[in-house]
């Protein structure tokens, strides 16, 4: 195909998404030639291809003699070019690729019309530059956790990989469906770190979203605010039925004595906070494990630091400003040693009230 036929199909493609939103991206055009789908965008964005070109219907020069007549066609129209950066939605955060070589600019310029106001200038370069939401997706094929070999309902891709939620650490979080757009953002925005849940709609062959994870804490403030409608009153009064049918109380009150055997310094509150939340019937966490429920001192200890980490540390915060999880691991691992280190020495009667004040 020769370049000005291209070059006119660039520029009808760019016309539509210019009448649409008054700017054009590199994305509108290759979408609006369809040399890509909207899902084939979503896995991109997610993380889970390194280019966008591995996922278009032709090469990387292709894409590049694309960008170059959108840059004709927007000089020649009078736009106005801005910067803006594509950040994978994975936990890396790091930056998208269109191709596997040369410099990207070309792709990452968005040209916006001279008629858009400096506000609307402002919020759409303020919502580029924001960090995209973690993602996470509901997985109905099978497939294996790169570092633990395992599997789940939910994945998360982590340097162009799956990840199961508990190797990810993202699996202290509780799952809240979409369908009340006021709850969700609430608990959301109490959430210390959160992702959302997405799922792959075979009829529309798009990603949906079809909820978020959130810290449990952070879901039950959300729907206090909220007790004012009887619709979510009646369903927490369902959830916290559900919730104490899945405890095993029994169990876990063994699991909080053992916790306090090994971690004497433990307060008695925090003991049978981690062993209700390993506990949990159904849950998948370390605390369900075989050697758990034997009480097994390796499997109990990993209950404790894991909610060390998420409690007593900086760490869901890292993750959310996108430090790689290992990195953040390593930044946290001196304040968690020393927090075990604190609770496996006797507790002394004078020191028992001030752990109980610390938390």
């Amino acid at each position: 195909m020769a370049k000005p036929n291209l070059g006119r199909r660039v520029a009808d493609a760019a016309e539509i998404a210019l009448a649409n939103n008054k700017y054009v991206t590199f994305v509108d055009v290759v979408t609006g030639l369809r040399w890509l789908h909207s899902r084939h965008v979503d896995l991109w964005r997610q993380g889970r291809a390194a280019t966008l070109s591995e996922l278009a219907a032709v090469d990387d020069e292709r894409l590049r003699d694309a960008a170059a007549a959108l840059g004709e066609w927007a000089r020649r129209r009078g736009l106005r070019p801005v910067a803006t950066p594509y950040v994978s939605g994975s936990r890396d955060r790091g930056a998208l690729r269109f191709t596997s070589g040369g410099d990207q600019a070309e792709f990452t310029t968005h040209w916006l019309s001279p008629d858009l106001s400096e506000a609307r200038v402002k919020a759409l370069t303020e919502r580029q530059a924001k960090a995209p939401d973690l993602v996470t997706v509901r997985q109905e094929a099978p497939w294996t956790c790169a570092e633990c070999g395992g599997t789940g309902a939910l994945l998360i891709v982590e340097e162009a990989e799956p990840h199961c939620l508990t190797c990810a650490d993202l699996d202290h979080l509780v799952f809240l469906p979409s369908g009340n757009a006021t709850l969700s953002r609430r608990a959301k925005k109490e959430s210390g770190l959160s992702a959302v849940v997405v799922e792959f709609n075979r009829r529309r062959k798009v990603y949906q979203r079809v909820g978020v994870l959130v810290e449990a804490a952070a879901l039950a403030l959300a729907e206090e605010s909220s007790l004012a409608d009887e619709e979510l009153r009646l369903r927490r009064r369902d959830r916290d039925r559900v919730r104490r049918a899945e405890q095993d109380v029994e169990f876990q009150e063994r699991m909080a004595a053992e916790i306090a055997r090994l971690f004497p310094g433990c307060p008695a509150e925090r003991a049978r906070e981690i062993a209700e939340h390993a506990g949990q019937r159904g849950s998948g966490r370390v605390g369900r494990t075989a050697a758990a429920k034997a009480l097994d001192e390796n499997a109990i200890t990993l209950a404790v630091v894991a909610s060390v980490r998420h409690g007593d540390t900086d760490y869901d915060a890292l993750l959310m400003s996108g430090v790689p999880r290992r990195e953040a691991r390593e930044r946290i691992k001196g304040r968690i040693e020393a927090r075990l280190a604190e609770w496996r020495a006797p507790a002394h009667p004078a020191d028992v009230q001030a752990a109980r004040k610390r938390g």
